[in-house]
């Protein structure tokens, strides 16, 4: 699964690697407080958090948009807590994913996401990056949901697979790390045929990743300083 990850970059440097303009809309049609805290580094985001994306309709575009994707059809926003995650095994079959796999794919910028690996009798922190450290792309859907007062709030998922064998001795999942080849094709809107897409969705190459342990402090979501990443 993915349920912390880190985003350190600022938004000028995450524009020149997804080819997108530096400006960022908003994820509903309320003012949100939170989505300030986009422009700066991030340590230790979370779900229900305000996270960037990327989608293309018809040029590249950042997006404001909360973690923990909220089907059209949910009595309530409450849904999305549960939905942070769409294995790619099913994600073409659940009712909360398959139209969102057709026509609303994004990317969500990260450079490193947490797993707790069992120790013993304990779980410890570790912080999982790619060995150049530069930013990548999890696969992800966005969807937009209307509240029964109008409101609009867009949300997205991370999209998980099995484990590569480098993180299979941390967790049996990982999030799905596009290569930067195949971000283009996610991000089509003219495609939509989930045999063209499914295969995207594989394990990222072991030997190209490595991960470090963390301080546990990021087991706080209140806890977002360059101490979260700092190797222990």
């Amino acid at each position: 699964m993915c349920g912390r990850y880190t985003l350190t970059n600022d938004l000028k440097e995450i524009a020149v690697r997804f080819q997108v303009e530096e400006r960022l809309t908003p994820f509903s049609n309320q003012p949100s407080v939170e989505s300030e805290r986009l422009l700066k580094p991030r340590f230790n985001i979370a779900p229900t958090q305000t996270v960037i994306v990327v989608n293309d309709e018809g040029q590249r575009q950042f997006f404001a948009m909360r973690w923990g994707l909220i089907p059209s059809w949910a009595k309530d926003s409450s849904v999305g807590n549960r939905m942070i995650n769409a294995r790619a095994e099913t994600v073409a079959e659940k009712p909360a994913f398959r139209s969102a796999l057709r026509k609303r794919r994004c990317l969500v910028p990260a450079d490193g996401f947490y797993e707790w690996q069992k120790l013993g009798k304990a779980k410890h922190p570790v912080r999982i990056v790619l060995k150049t450290r530069e930013p990548f792309g999890f696969a992800g859907l966005w969807e937009t949901w209307t509240s029964p007062e109008g409101g609009e709030i867009k949300s997205c998922t991370i999209i998980t697979t099995d484990a590569n064998d480098l993180l299979k001795e941390v967790h049996e999942r990982m999030p799905v790390i596009l290569k930067k080849e195949a971000e283009s094709v996610w991000l089509d809107p003219n495609i939509q045929e989930p045999e063209k897409l499914l295969p995207l969705l594989k394990p990222y190459p072991p030997e190209l990743m490595e991960f470090y342990p963390v301080s546990r402090a990021v087991n706080s979501t209140s806890n977002d300083s360059p101490d979260c990443i700092v190797p222990v």
